[in-house]
């Protein structure tokens, strides 16, 4: 145990581990599934690129928010004591750590392993003849017309720079006057990032492509130096009051801002020369600080492209999700999903359950039905071939009342949603865009359907967005279910989204920002106030951020609440520290899929020995519960309650993809009784999946 943590008193900022620091941390558990020999290992790359993607967003983001505080000279410090510069110096220190690691992960382990299944990293200079011969007609033919050299000089400024671009540095000189000069020739990002030899499994990463072919673009000039370079930029979005007024346009704005954001971070060749690492700090006005050297090849998100090799030896055996037998078609005819609703809530939990035939099947059914009269939905993130947008679409064409709600805001896909909004408003649907002030995070859908005997109500309240690529990769769950007073909760919550409203009232629903808060809190005091020994709290989340949050779970440990936490990113908890939060308990699971559900289980939440269990968009970070809007349904049905737990039990057994929380902020694998593990949780919710498809379990 660290010294510090030994010590801590309820008071003291060190109580707090570092927002930011805990972000690397699940980064670095990230990178260390690329290093898991029990993976894969075109998964291992795989989890190279995510590691990769991830810092690219850390850096956009939070590195971006850090620096723009200390230009700003802002005295506040983190809940944890620290101020923005000492997080940068400790930031700094930390990802040069974590890109070593993955530096030698990728050269030294994972590309010689490649090599021996045939998969082969080839550099200009290791190519022979041919292969040389492949790629001049390559250059030629794809890549030479979409190439743009721009010199600089007095006549030609330093260009811009894109963010997260791949660029080389020229080194030129003018045979005629025996001049240097200086030119940047940017990496078409529409080109693969590896230029694939024919065989199919040998690799040349396309800036060495262009390299050896700088002659073409500089006629009659000696290339001297090249290296590559690449820069990040901040791409936070911000909006002014005064702007939102007119919220697509000003998130439009924001956008075209974006591209000229400050830059943050220099990633270059560790070959680079004084002389042109200065020029690039110089113009990117960066300090040393900001500038990381790499031996490998930059920008390693694009293995990607590698994992999408036919080699099914080296990948996770691939899993189709199922359909749950309630909802299954019989006699090949579709059921009646409105039925199957009205006869009991339905829980999904994909990728396990089908998306496609769950919650997709649920709208498209909604825009067919004659007997519905409106369906309002939220859309946070979707994908380019999104089914329910088409059956949104639909339902208006079809005279529907149609309502969605679309969040502009969400980072990095605003101009995807400014394009959706678009597409449903020219269609006859009713778009809205959401608070100012407040970003639309909650994932649910309301079917209002007239059923001759009266109006009902059918909802889907998620974990995850209506999103069917992502709901492949992610793990997230989902409530399909009639309960009237949550359909009157949710037609509730979309007046107040799409209207005006104050002191909304919900029966059912834990709103935020409104009642949450103040519920989840009011719930952590209950187990304190439990008979002794009963108090138990469960959680599964994505991060653990707020402050009054934590402080109540120390209070609930030190009260003898037991407390298993479930976190698959941020933890500012320090759990098992003696007189703080020795009764606290915290997890995360890395595996094949990102962990993305929340479920919060309060064993005498109903009143004592009766437990209450939610599940939803929120996680326990401040701008969850003040910023946003999110939505926790409780889960009521006994046989769902049952499941719930089951998948809280599940992860807290799992002893094969689980890390484990130390006081002192490091993390562990968790142990197990069998080298590689006893319990793994993705394989063994394909288990349960299957079998709920074989009707071999309730539900």
């Amino acid at each position: 145990m660290d010294p510090v943590a030994e010590h801590l008193v309820p008071d003291d900022p060190a109580r707090f581990a570092n927002r930011e620091l805990s972000w690397l941390d699940f980064d670095a558990r990230v990178l260390e599934s690329a290093a898991d020999p029990r993976v894969p290992l075109l998964e291992r790359a795989k989890f190279c690129a995510i590691f990769s993607q991830n810092l690219d967003e850390f850096f956009q983001v939070r590195v971006a928010g850090l620096a723009d505080q200390v230009v700003a000279k802002v005295g506040r410090v983190s809940p944890d004591g620290k101020t923005p510069t000492a997080q940068l110096r400790a930031i700094a220190v930390r990802v040069g750590e974590l890109v070593d690691r993955m530096e030698h992960l990728f050269l030294d382990e994972i590309v010689p392993e490649l090599a021996e299944v045939g998969i082969v990293f080839s550099s200009w200079g290791e190519l022979d003849d041919d292969d040389r011969k492949y790629l001049v007609e390559e250059f030629e033919t794809r890549i030479f017309p979409v190439l743009t050299p721009l010199a600089v000089d007095p006549g030609h400024p330093f260009p811009y720079i894109s963010s997260l671009s791949l660029n080389l540095a020229v080194v030129l000189r003018d045979p005629s006057t025996d001049e240097r000069r200086f030119a940047r020739v940017k990496v078409p990002p529409l080109l693969p990032r590896f230029v694939v030899m024919p065989d199919g499994e040998r690799f040349v990463p396309l800036e060495q492509v262009i390299a050896a072919h700088l002659d073409r673009l500089f006629t009659g000039m000696e290339v001297i130096e090249t290296f590559a370079f690449r820069v990040t930029r901040n791409a936070d979005l911000t909006l002014e009051e005064e702007e939102a007024d007119d919220l697509l346009a000003a998130v439009e704005m924001e956008l075209r801002r974006r591209r000229f954001g400050v830059s943050v971070r220099l990633e270059v060749d560790a070959r680079v020369t004084p002389e042109v690492r200065e020029l690039l700090m110089r113009e990117l006005n960066l300090g040393e600080d900001a500038v990381h050297e790499s031996v490998a090849p930059l920008d390693l998100g694009g293995l990607w492209a590698l994992h999408g090799l036919d080699r099914p030896d080296l990948k996770d055996a691939p899993w189709t999700p199922v359909t749950q037998a309630r909802l299954a078609a019989t006699d090949d005819e579709r059921v009646d999903i409105f039925k199957v609703i009205a006869d009991g809530d339905v829980l999904v939990h994909h990728p396990y359950d089908s998306f496609r035939t769950s919650v997709e099947e649920f709208v498209r059914q909604a825009s067919r039905d004659p007997k519905v009269l409106a369906i309002k939905l939220t859309l946070y993130r979707t994908s380019g071939d999104s089914s329910i947008i088409k059956s949104l679409v639909r339902a208006a064409e079809r005279g529907k009342q149609v309502a969605a709600l679309v969040e502009l805001k969400a980072r990095f896909d605003e101009a995807a949603n400014i394009g959706w909004a678009r597409a449903l408003e020219q269609a006859g649907v009713h778009v809205t865009y959401g608070l100012v002030g407040l970003k639309t995070h909650t994932k649910t859908a309301l079917v209002v359907r007239d059923e001759g005997t009266g109006v009902r109500s059918y909802c889907h309240i998620g974990t995850g967005n209506y999103n069917a690529k992502t709901a492949k990769l992610y793990e997230d769950l989902g409530i399909l279910t009639a309960d009237p007073l949550i359909g009157a909760d949710l037609a509730q919550l979309f007046n107040y989204l799409t209207g005006y409203g104050r002191n909304v009232q919900y029966r059912r629903l834990l709103v935020a920002p409104h009642p949450l808060r103040t519920r989840l809190l009011e719930l952590i005091e209950g187990e304190m106030a439990a008979p002794p020994g009963t108090g138990r709290i469960t959680m599964k989340m994505n991060s653990l951020v707020d402050p009054a949050m934590i402080d109540h779970l120390y209070a609930a440990s030190q009260a003898g609440v037991e407390i298993d936490l479930i976190i698959r990113g941020i933890s500012c908890l320090r759990p098992g520290v003696e007189g703080l939060s020795e009764h606290i308990r915290v997890r995360s699971i890395i595996g094949r899929y990102l962990e993305h559900s929340r479920i919060f289980d309060f064993a005498n939440g109903a009143g004592v020995g009766e437990p209450l269990l939610y599940t939803g968009s929120a996680d326990l970070m401040p701008r969850n519960l003040d910023r946003r809007i999110e939505a926790l349904v409780p889960v009521i049905d006994p046989l769902l309650q049952r499941r719930m737990r089951e998948i809280l039990e599940i992860n807290l057994a799992d002893d094969t993809l689980a890390w484990c929380l130390d006081g002192d902020g490091t993390w562990h694998r968790a142990e197990s009784p069998e080298p590689g593990g006893t319990v793994d949780t993705h394989l063994r919710f394909q288990e349960l999946a299957q079998a709920r498809a074989r009707r071999d379990v309730d539900v």
